[in-house]
C-alpha cells in the first residue's frame, strides 16, 4: 500500500473515531455502520482519483458528487431518477428530512430516537466532515489543519451529550488525529528515502521495530494524550452551561458553592416535552390528603425584561437537611407535612428537580445543589433526573383569606426587587390592572380579582393555536385578543401584579396529574404548566391560577372575597370543560402553528423560553456553520495557497534539456519567495549571484545553507546565459535546505508569520489582478465586432 493510500484510510478512520462521540446522542448505534460504509466508498473514490491524478479541486468535486449520490441512494432512492441520480424531487425530500431532523433534535433530549431526519443529519454530517478531512490531509497534503473539522465534530457531540464517558470519546478523537499526523509524517519522510533509525545494525540482525522518528512521535502523542486526560482531574471544574463560571459544585457533599447563571434552565424540559403524543413524565406516590392540588414546581422565573421572564443569577450551596423554612412564612399559618416519592421516566432529562412547593427536605442520590431563594435543586456535573427516584418532604401551607388580606407590607428590599417592571412595558398593562382591581381594599383582593378576571369573568379563552407576538407588546396583544395558554396568563398576571405593587414571579413545572388504579399519580407531558406566585408577608410565596380549565384554583381564593365565582377547585383540570375551544385537541397530530409556539397540543413550560418561534431552522444552523467555517478557513488561505505553489515548484518535472530552464527558474522563484516570507523582499534589479549573496547575508545562513543558495544561483546563471543549459540535479533539495536555514535563524514570530501569513502570497493578488485586466481587455476587443453595422441610406 502506497503512502498516499495509507494516509487516505487514516483520514477516514480519524473521522469515524471522532464521530463515535455522537453515539450517546441517539438510542441506536446502527447509523455508525452505515456511516462507515459510505465513508469507505467516499475515501476509495478519492484514492482512485489521486492515482490519475486530476487537478486537486476536481478530486474534491468528484468526491462531493459521489457523496451526494450515496446520500440520495440511501435516503431518497424513491424520489431519485432511476433510483440513483439526484433530481429536484430528491433534493426536496432531503430538505424535508433535514427539517424533520431539526424538529426532532429540538423535540427530544439525548438519547433521541433514530428517526430518518436525525439519521440523515448525523450520517450526512460525518460524510461532510470526512470529505473536508480527506481534502485537507490527503488531497492538499496538510494534515494539521484537518484537526479543525475533527474538533468541530467532537465539540458538537460533547456539547450535547452528558454522562461519564466523555473522556473516552475525547481519547478516540485525539488518537485518530494523532494517527493522521503520524501517517502524514511517515509519508513525508518516506519521500526522502530510507528513514534513519539510529545506529547501524549488525550483519544478519533484523530491524528492532519502527524507525526512531516514528517511535518518538508515538511517545510524544501518548504523553500528550495522558496529560490531556489527567491534568483536568487536578484542576477546578471547567464545566459550563447551567452552572455559572464561579466553579459551582466543585466536588461533592454539602458546602459546595457557586452561582446559577441566567441561562434559561428549561432547555432540557423543552426538548423532553415538545412531543406530539402524551407520555408519562413522572410517577408520584404521596400521602397528601388531596392529590388534585399537588403541583410540582421546577423553577421560578423572577427576572422580567418586558418581553419574557427568566431566572435570575443566584448563589447555590450544598443541599441542607432539613431545608430551611420558606421566606415569609410565620408560625400562625396552618400547615401540614406531605411526603411524596417521585420516579422520573428514563428518557426525562431535566437539570432542575421537580418538587412540591415549599419543600422541607429531600432524599436523592447524585450531585445536586440548592438555590435558597427559589428553594430549588439544580444538577451539578451533568446530573439530571433521568430514571431517578427520590423522596420530597413538603409543606401544605393552608392560609386563610383573612390572613392574606391582613398581610403587612414586605421588606423594602424584597418589594423593590420583585415589583420592578421595565420602562418598555406598555402603559395599558398598568391601566388594565387598576381597572380590573378597582374597589379592592388590599393586595389580596387585588390578586383574587386579577385571577377571576383571567379565569372566570374576563372573557379569556384557552387556545394553544394563538399566534403569539414578540417584543414588549406581547402582553398588550394578549390583553387585547384574550386568547392564549398558560404562559400568557401567568406572564400577564405577574406583570400586572407588579404594577400594583404586589411582589410577583412566575413558577414553571407541572399541574396535578391523573390518579391511577394502583394509588399512584401519573404526571404527563400535557400537565406541563406555568403559574404566577405572589408574595404575602406572613405566608410567603403563594400560588394563584389564572389559566382557565387548567390546574386547580387555590382554596384561599374562593369564597372569602365577595363578588367572586370561582369554579370548584376539586374538579380535575382534565374535565373542567368540554368546550372544543378551551381544551387541547386530542389528536396526536401537531399543526405547524403549534410547533412554532412550542405548545403541541397541551401547554408546556418550554414556551417560557421565547414568544416568537421554536428555535433556529436547519438552514439557519447551516448558514452559521458555513460562516464559522469561512471565519476559520479564510485566514488560512494564504498559507494553503503558498503550500500548493511550493509543492508545484519543487515537485516532479521533466528530465530533458528543454525542461531544465522552467524547473530551474521555478526553484529560484521559490527560494526568493521563501526569503520574502522571512522578511527579505526580492530585488529584481540584482543578478542571481548578488541576489544570492544578499539572501545569505540578511538571512544569516550557515555555510551549508549558503552553499545551497549559491548552487541555485549558479544554475540560474547557466539557464540565463549558457547557449545550451543542462539539467542540474538536486535543485529542489537545495531550496529546501536554504528554507530550513532561513527558518533556523528567524525568530519565533517571524517563523509564524512566514507559515501563517506569508508575504509572498501577494503574488496571488497580482495574478488575479492581471487575469482580470486581461479579461477586460479581451471584452473590450470583442465589442467592435459585436456591434451591429449601421445602415446607410443613400
Amino acid at each position: 500500500m502506497s503512502g498516499r493510500t495509507r494516509l487516505t484510510w487514516c483520514a477516514a478512520a480519524a473521522t469515524l473515531m471522532a464521530a463515535c462521540a455522537l453515539l450517546p446522542l441517539v438510542d441506536s448505534s446502527v447509523w455508525i455502520l452505515q456511516a462507515a460504509l459510505l465513508l469507505a466508498v467516499q475515501s476509495a473514490v478519492g484514492a482512485a482519483l489521486r492515482r490519475v491524478p486530476p487537478a486537486r479541486p476536481l478530486t474534491v468535486a468528484a468526491q462531493a458528487l459521489v457523496t451526494l449520490v450515496l446520500l440520495t441512494l440511501v435516503f431518497a432512492r424513491g424520489q431519485a431518477l432511476a433510483g440513483l441520480v439526484p433530481g429536484p424531487e430528491s433534493f426536496r425530500h432531503l430538505a424535508d428530512l433535514l427539517q424533520q431532523g431539526a424538529d426532532d433534535v429540538g423535540r427530544y433530549a439525548p438519547p433521541a430516537p433514530l428517526s430518518d431526519g436525525i439519521r440523515l443529519m448525523i450520517v450526512g454530517g460525518v460524510l461532510v466532515i470526512g470529505l473536508v478531512v480527506d481534502a485537507l490531509a490527503v488531497t492538499f497534503r496538510s494534515a494539521a489543519p484537518a484537526g479543525l473539522p475533527l474538533l468541530a465534530l467532537y465539540s458538537v457531540a460533547a456539547g450535547l451529550a452528558d454522562g461519564g464517558t466523555d473522556w473516552l470519546w475525547f481519547l478516540l478523537a485525539a488518537a485518530g488525529y494523532l494517527m493522521l499526523l503520524l501517517a502524514e509524517g511517515r509519508d513525508r519522510l518516506a519521500q526522502w528515502g530510507r528513514v534513519f533509525s539510529g545506529a547501524a545494525r549488525a550483519p544478519g540482525r533484523e530491524s528492532g521495530g519502527a524507525p526512531a522518528p516514528v517511535r518518538t512521535g508515538r511517545r510524544i502523542g501518548a504523553f500528550a494524550l495522558g496529560v490531556a486526560l489527567v491534568v483536568p482531574l487536578a484542576l477546578p471544574a471547567m464545566k459550563g452551561g447551567l452552572l455559572g463560571p464561579a466553579g459551582a459544585g466543585v466536588g461533592a457533599g454539602v458546602g459546595g458553592g457557586g452561582t446559577i447563571s441566567a441561562v434559561n434552565p428549561l432547555v432540557s424540559l423543552r426538548d423532553s416535552l415538545n412531543v406530539d403524543q402524551d407520555r408519562t413524565v413522572l410517577s408520584l406516590r404521596t400521602d397528601a390528603a388531596d392529590a388534585s392540588d399537588l403541583y410540582l414546581r421546577i423553577v421560578s422565573l423572577d427576572d422580567f425584561d418586558g418581553t419574557t421572564w427568566k431566572p435570575s443569577q443566584r448563589h447555590i450551596v450544598g443541599v441542607p437537611d432539613p431545608l430551611p423554612t420558606p421566606a415569609g412564612l410565620s408560625g400562625d399559618v396552618r400547615r401540614a407535612e406531605v411526603t411524596t416519592t417521585v420516579s422520573a421516566a428514563d428518557w426525562y432529562a431535566q437539570d432542575w428537580l421537580p418538587m412540591p412547593y415549599p419543600p422541607s427536605g429531600v432524599r436523592i442520590k447524585g450531585n445536586w445543589r440548592y438555590e435558597p431563594v427559589g428553594m430549588t435543586l439544580v444538577g451539578d456535573h451533568g446530573q439530571n433526573t433521568r430514571g431517578l427516584t427520590y423522596q420530597v418532604r413538603s409543606l401544605d401551607v393552608q392560609p386563610t383569606a383573612a390572613q392574606l388580606a391582613a398581610a403587612p407590607d414586605p421588606a423594602a428590599a424584597l418589594k423593590r426587587e420583585y415589583t420592578k417592571v421595565p420602562k418598555s412595558l406598555p402603559g395599558i398593562v398598568a391601566v388594565t390592572a387598576r381597572a380590573v382591581t378597582d374597589g379592592a381594599a388590599n393586595h389580596y383582593e387585588q390578586a383574587v380579582k386579577l385571577q377571576d378576571w383571567f379565569a372566570v369573568n374576563g372573557g379569556f379563552q384557552y387556545d394553544t393555536q394563538v399566534e403569539v407576538g414578540s417584543g414588549s407588546e406581547a402582553i398588550a396583544k394578549f390583553l387585547r385578543d384574550k386568547r392564549g395558554f398558560c404562559v400568557h396568563f401567568s406572564f400577564a398576571m405577574a406583570a400586572m401584579a407588579r404594577t400594583l405593587g404586589i411582589p410577583a414571579r412566575v413558577a414553571v413545572g407541572f399541574a396535578p396529574g391523573s390518579p391511577q388504579g394502583d394509588g399512584t399519580v401519573a404526571v404527563g407531558l400535557k400537565d406541563a404548566h406555568a403559574w404566577p406566585e405572589l408574595y404575602f408577608e406572613g405566608v410567603g410565596w403563594t400560588r394563584f391560577e389564572p389559566t382557565p380549565t387548567r390546574g386547580t384554583q387555590p382554596r384561599y381564593t374562593q369564597s372569602d372575597t365577595p363578588g367572586t365565582s370561582v369554579p370548584d377547585p376539586t374538579a380535575p383540570s382534565r374535565t373542567a370543560s368540554a368546550a372544543p375551544s378551551a381544551t387541547a385537541s386530542a389528536s396526536t397530530d401537531c399543526p405547524p402553528t403549534l410547533k412554532r409556539l412550542q405548545e403541541c397540543p397541551s401547554p408546556s413550560a418550554q414556551a417560557v423560553l421565547s414568544v416568537d418561534d421554536g428555535g433556529p431552522r436547519w438552514y439557519a444552523v447551516a448558514a452559521w456553520a458555513l460562516g464559522g467555517a469561512l471565519v476559520v478557513v479564510l485566514p488560512l488561505l494564504p498559507a494553503l495557497w503558498r503550500r500548493r505553489v511550493r509543492s508545484i515548484r519543487l515537485g516532479a518535472h521533466g528530465r530533458g534539456e528543454a525542461d531544465a530552464a522552467p524547473h530551474t527558474l521555478a526553484v529560484w522563484r521559490e527560494l526568493t519567495d521563501t526569503a520574502w516570507d522571512f522578511g527579505i523582499p526580492p530585488d529584481d534589479s540584482r543578478t542571481p549571484r548578488t541576489a544570492a549573496a544578499r539572501i545569505v547575508r540578511l538571512g544569516r545562513l550557515d555555510p551549508a545553507a549558503a552553499a545551497s543558495v549559491h548552487r541555485l544561483a549558479d544554475a540560474v546563471e547557466q539557464v540565463l546565459y549558457a547557449p545550451r543549459p543542462r539539467p542540474v540535479a538536486g535543485l529542489a533539495e537545495d531550496a529546501r535546505h536554504a528554507a530550513a536555514g532561513l527558518r533556523a535563524t528567524a525568530s519565533r514570530a517571524a517563523g509564524l508569520r512566514a507559515a501563517l501569513a506569508p508575504r509572498s502570497s501577494a503574488r496571488l493578488a497580482w495574478a488575479l489582478s492581471a487575469r482580470w485586466s486581461a479579461l477586460r481587455s479581451r471584452v473590450r476587443a470583442l465589442r467592435p465586432a459585436l456591434r451591429r453595422p449601421s445602415r446607410q441610406q443613400g
